[in-house]
């Protein structure tokens, strides 16, 4: 803290148990809070740096030193309408006042999370991504991310949370996503963009993805190139049978004037079952007919397992007669046979980007929706080697 005292230096005060200053100045502060000698002592500002250290108070220490929670001491500096008893209030306010807490905004916020859909691949993915947005509340100081399975018990929750998170590819009703906004209308969906008009979105960019993998495909003199995907993405409210990466591929491929007729092999879910159907479905229509594709790209990781398992036993050699490319890029990609090229999602920018957005929301009270796409990379490896 800032001590301004009239003739004298500013002082520095330390925060309780940094350095042994800190002893001095409490024994100062009592001997002279009360001498006339000193009129006008009062707290200025928080500093931050004493003896080298970081000693700006945590939210963590205010609640500790108070007694109380720490989504208790978030709600009563950010929220003028949370209950609470006077002697508590006056009891963490003076707290924070001795402290120097500078209060950041840190709203409490759910995680509306997708149910396990026993693909254990797709499920991983989903793992991790719970994983870092727990691991960025963290480092936000923000309260423990309360993890919900169901869009009808955060609804029924909605005054708990100030905001929410979407994980997963659950399709939600439009009535579902209506209801959850009158009473949650700050939402970030990862992943999907279910009501682009209601909620801001953190999505990777998959259409600019298509456009990569044929532009690398086309560049290492691949151009007979198909694509292995699944159905039960959405866009809008509207519940479409493509996903958006087989639409893109069509998209891209045709502005590319490439010919797609009988090389887009995409039904069925996202699984590893799957992906060895669609890929053995895709030899059987090729091989004897002469017209195998000399490039494969697949949706995501967890078809392409599956695909790949199909073409080892089927006697395609990869990556010589047929160059094979994916998305996501998850651990399993190191371990398949040959070792998976895939473009890599980062699930580390995507919780960045899906917290700063929805607190930005929050406190500006944002009405205008954000829909916010992250580029992908690709990482390289035996199944397709890009030209160099």
């Amino acid at each position: 803290m800032l001590l301004h005292m009239p003739a004298t230096p500013l002082c520095i005060a330390p925060i309780a148990g940094t350095c042994a200053v800190y002893q001095s100045w409490v024994n100062f502060h009592a001997a002279n809070a009360a001498n006339p000698a000193f009129p006008g002592y009062a707290v200025v500002k928080p500093f931050t740096k004493v003896c080298g250290e970081d000693v700006m108070a945590t939210l963590k220490e205010v609640a500790g030193r108070a007694g109380v929670s720490q989504s208790t001491v978030s709600r009563l500096l950010n929220d003028p309408s949370f209950s609470i008893k006077e002697e508590t209030r006056r009891r963490v306010l003076r707290v924070c006042e001795e402290m120097g807490y500078r209060n950041v905004f840190r709203p409490a916020i759910a995680v509306l999370d997708a149910p396990p859909s026993g693909e254990e691949l797709q499920d991983a993915y989903f793992a991790d991504l719970r994983k870092v947005l727990a691991e960025r509340a963290e480092s936000l100081e923000l309260d423990q991310l309360t993890f919900i399975r169901s869009i009808h018990e955060l609804t029924e929750r909605a005054t708990e949370f100030d905001g929410f998170i979407t994980v997963g590819a659950t399709v939600f009703p439009e009535a579902d996503l209506r209801a959850l906004h009158m009473v949650l209308p700050h939402g970030v969906c990862i992943d999907t963009n279910p009501a682009p008009r209601l909620f801001d979105s953190v999505c990777p960019d998959l259409s600019q993805t298509m456009l990569d993998a044929l532009d690398a495909m086309i560049a290492a003199g691949r151009s007979h190139i198909a694509f292995l995907g699944g159905v039960g993405s959405i866009m809008g409210m509207h519940d479409y049978p493509e996903d958006i990466r087989e639409l893109s591929f069509r998209q891209w491929a045709a502005h590319l004037g490439l010919e797609t007729d009988g090389l887009v092999y995409s039904s069925g879910t996202f699984t590893v079952e799957n992906g060895y159907r669609l890929a053995e479905q895709l030899v059987a229509d090729h091989r004897e007919a002469g017209s195998m594709p000399d490039g494969l790209i697949v949706a995501a990781d967890v078809l392409a397992v599956g695909a790949l398992q199909a073409l080892n036993a089927l006697r395609v050699e990869v990556p010589d007669e047929l160059a094979v490319v994916s998305v996501n890029n998850q651990s399993i990609a190191r371990y398949t046979s040959p070792p998976l090229s895939s473009y890599a999602i980062d699930q580390r920018e995507l919780a960045r980007m899906a917290f700063s957005t929805l607190i930005d929301g929050l406190k500006h009270e944002r009405r205008v929706r954000r829909h916010i796409l992250l580029t992908t990379e690709l990482v390289p490896r035996a199944s397709f080697v890009p030209q160099a």
